[in-house]
């Protein structure tokens, strides 16, 4: 459900641009719910992005949740993964991250994750939304309230985690500058400079929340800004972006040439398929036609679903973790069976400088590698409720193609494909085409004008 331009409650959650979109009595609700709707007994782990309103909501959850009968132990600035093996690791009830990821600083949100540290699925979003709009919360009488503890060695525990599943040893010989953009990367990576040796040059590094140094998205078009044109003049061997939570990531080449968000996951699948017993990859409707391909090397499948990480986690809910290789989207967000199915994006680094480390090849080498794939993405605010009416128009015009419309409208012909879908995060319509070889202009502008028809 949109309940305005600014503010976003769904399934996925709650989001919001703070103040004018999401108030402090969303906050308390919402983190109410899930207090209610957590199992007592087990802590619930809290954690949050720098972002400047995280300490006020922080405030709101930690008192809702405490009003619930639950004890808190906060984790401070942290990201999301970093939260999500803690659960396990203290024998959590669930967790919630106050991080609204890859948005502007002025949003916010509340991210929640069941007691195995991984997002909830659809059955249970959609009984804790149930929850929230019923308003019927457990809160507990004085004698019977929760109680808070503060708890700053998780991090550390993280890397070491991290230690275990990667070969750091070997991959800090890499030199590798990072875009931080003044997120919770920041505090992991120069931890593991200083734990491990590891040579990562950090650049806006520093800690703040009234603004990021450049909108915190994991794009081609981000990497190019500032992180790309640095990566050759310090000799780099390569260079990673992060969003504000440490989730995702995208990156560019040792010759200083940003590569697609839309990559990662195909590298990764390259990398992991030889090694799983597992031959199933998990990704969306709007990620690349280069996973099949991919996938059909190693004899393979690529199940899409629904764009969404509850979609996913539903598709990992279905199959044995042994059935499959790893999971992930084209906006740099990845799973991998070998650290817990977390959406990771420092972990997906570690496993790029792994193929590098393995491969003894540059990453511009290992990129040519591969079938060119051209992809473009576009966005467009909604403004009109005829958004069913151009979803069965598309369909109708473009009814030669395989038809999806589990998730707004995917259409996909041998060398090419479209999706155009409503955002569950932002007030927004997305539009992505891709095609094998050039790119496809003249159907991506054809579909952005469409859309553009209903304002």
């Amino acid at each position: 459900m949109t309940t305005g331009q600014t503010l976003r409650i769904s399934q996925v959650g709650l989001r919001g641009v703070v103040g004018r979109g999401l108030s402090a009595s969303h906050i308390m609700d919402f983190a109410s719910a899930f207090g209610t709707f957590m199992e007592p007994g087990r802590p619930i782990l809290l954690g949050r992005d720098p972002r400047a309103s995280g300490r006020m909501i922080r405030e709101g959850v930690v008192s809702a949740l405490m009003a619930c009968g639950h004890q808190v132990v906060d984790l401070g600035v942290a990201s999301s993964p970093v939260i999500q093996h803690a659960i396990g690791r203290l024998d959590g009830a669930g967790g919630i991250s106050i991080s609204a990821s890859h948005n502007a600083s002025d949003w916010n949100a509340l991210r929640f994750f069941g007691p195995s540290g991984v997002y909830l699925s659809s059955s249970e979003a959609s009984e804790l939304l149930d929850i929230y709009h019923l308003k019927k919360f457990r809160y507990h009488d004085w004698d019977k309230l929760g109680s808070l503890r503060e708890d700053d060695t998780q991090l550390d525990a993280y890397l070491d985690d991290l230690a275990r599943a990667y070969p750091l040893d070997r991959l800090r010989r890499f030199k590798v500058v990072v875009d931080c953009c003044n997120g919770t990367s920041s505090l992991i990576l120069r931890r593991m400079n200083e734990r491990f040796g590891c040579d990562f040059i950090l650049i806006n590094e520093k800690i703040g929340g009234a603004a990021f140094a450049h909108e915190p998205n994991t794009s081609c078009a981000t990497v190019s800004l500032q992180l790309a044109p640095l990566v050759k003049p310090l000799g780099a061997d390569a260079g990673f972006l992060f969003d504000a939570d440490s989730d995702r990531v995208a990156f560019a080449t040792e010759a200083g040439v940003p590569v697609s968000e839309e990559m990662v996951l195909p590298l990764l699948a390259d990398y992991l398929l030889p090694k799983s017993t597992g031959k199933l990859v998990i990704t969306n409707l709007s990620s690349s036609a280069l996973l099949e391909e991919i996938a059909s090397r190693h004899n393979s499948k690529v199940l899409r679903v629904p764009v969404g990480r509850q979609a996913a986690i539903d598709a990992l809910s279905s199959y044995r973790p042994d059935q499959i290789a790893l999971a992930g989207e084209g906006t740099g967000a990845v799973m991998m069976p070998q650290f817990r199915f977390v959406y990771d994006g420092i972990a997906s680094m570690l496993a790029i400088l792994s193929v590098l480390d393995e491969r003894r090849q540059s990453l511009s080498r290992i990129m040519a590698s591969y079938p060119p794939y051209s992809i473009l993405k576009g966005e467009l605010p909604i403004t009109s409720s005829r958004i069913p009416a151009l979803l069965m128009d598309l369909r109708h015009r473009y009814s030669d193609g395989a038809i999806d419309a589990t998730d707004g409208l995917r259409v996909a012909w041998p060398d090419k494909w479209f999706h155009v879908r409503v955002s569950q995060t932002e007030p927004i319509i997305r539009v992505i085409a891709e095609q094998r070889g050039d790119p496809p202009a003249e159907l991506f502008e054809s579909l952005m004008d469409q859309v553009r028809s209903l304002r």
